[in-house]
């Protein structure tokens, strides 16, 4: 009787692997899947999903319809969105916006490089109790802040009522409308610089030291430093600041809001998309229209957000 040849053995042993991926019958395929990752994971998807997807997507469900006096609520389509996008208050609003992003945004990051460079340095005395001292208006409630930096500008009271005063005149106008918007990225800025300060001082204290001796090797100095090793280690840090902060800019509400009582002429129900949707929701009473704002204001954001992470990540990689 002939025994099987090594290579028949071998071919056998392929063809039974095979039919047990495929499922032949008569053999049971065991399920290695674990389901014990899920058991982590479902307590944060059920709290995400009720107070991040459900919200977002009743919000998306609302701008396709309109409470009308007759016939009540009914469905317009893309009726609001182009009452939207033709609307000289919202664009205002966001134009507004815009400007305080281009102006303040950059005055803020480079005002946090420029404090966690320093903090870096070995040559500041005293770097834990400034990083303190520069981070703690960030721990301010954002609420007080406000209303702390109301006080001093208010013109019949506090401090730029003190100063004009002394002066005789009216030389520092901070509710003005022409100084509206630089009074509250004043207040921005207070506000975080310091929490930008720990994320670009974190990123710096991941720098490899042996970088640092490689450059003084070479005989660099302290501003060939900055600019050859330090800037270029934070640029994923810098992305994540610049689109935090887009994010916070677009977003823009509580300063104004808070503000709005002391210079009611000046800050107007839609000074920001946000308060054009809040008031169009609470006062006016126009749930379906400020969902549409809101929807928009949204798309916008992360379709921005997105760009500059996108070039960001191109510059890394370059």
């Amino acid at each position: 009787m002939a025994h099987p040849t090594p290579e028949l053995e071998k071919a056998s042993s392929m063809t039974t692997d095979i039919n047990a991926a495929l499922g032949a019958p008569g053999i049971r395929r065991r399920d290695t899947r674990d389901w014990k990752g899920w058991a982590f994971v479902g307590p944060f998807m059920v709290v995400f999903t009720l107070v991040f997807l459900t919200p977002l997507a009743y919000a998306l469900y609302l701008s396709f319809f309109q409470e009308k006096l007759i016939g009540g609520t009914s469905f317009v389509g893309l009726e609001n969105y182009v009452r939207a996008l033709t609307d000289p208050q919202f664009w205002e609003a966001f134009g507004r916006v815009v400007l305080f992003l281009v102006v303040q945004v950059p005055i803020m990051l480079a005002l946090a490089l420029g404090a966690a460079l320093a903090l870096d340095s070995a040559r500041l005395r005293g770097a834990s109790f400034f990083r303190i001292l520069i981070f703690l208006p960030y721990a301010v409630p954002a609420v007080v802040a406000v209303l702390m930096w109301g006080y001093i500008y208010g013109d019949q009271f506090g401090l730029t009522s003190n100063i004009n005063d002394l002066l005789g005149f009216e030389a520092v106008t901070p509710f003005a409308k022409e100084w509206m918007l630089l009074s509250i990225g004043n207040i921005v800025t207070w506000e975080f610089v310091g929490y930008n300060m720990l994320i670009f001082y974190s990123s710096l204290k991941t720098i490899p030291t042996e970088m640092y001796e490689a450059a003084s090797l070479d005989g660099a100095g302290a501003w060939r430093t900055i600019f050859s090793i330090k800037i270029p280690s934070v640029r994923g840090a810098l992305v994540i600041a610049t689109i935090f902060s887009i994010i916070g800019s677009f977003q823009l509400f509580n300063e104004p809001n808070i503000l709005r009582p002391l210079a009611p002429n000046v800050i107007t129900t839609f000074f920001t998309p946000n308060m054009y949707a809040y008031n169009l929701s609470f006062a006016g009473q126009q749930f379906n229209y400020a969902a549409t704002i809101a929807i928009i204001m949204g798309v916008i954001t992360a379709v921005i957000a997105y760009v500059v992470q996108l070039r960001g990540s191109k510059s890394e990689v370059r």
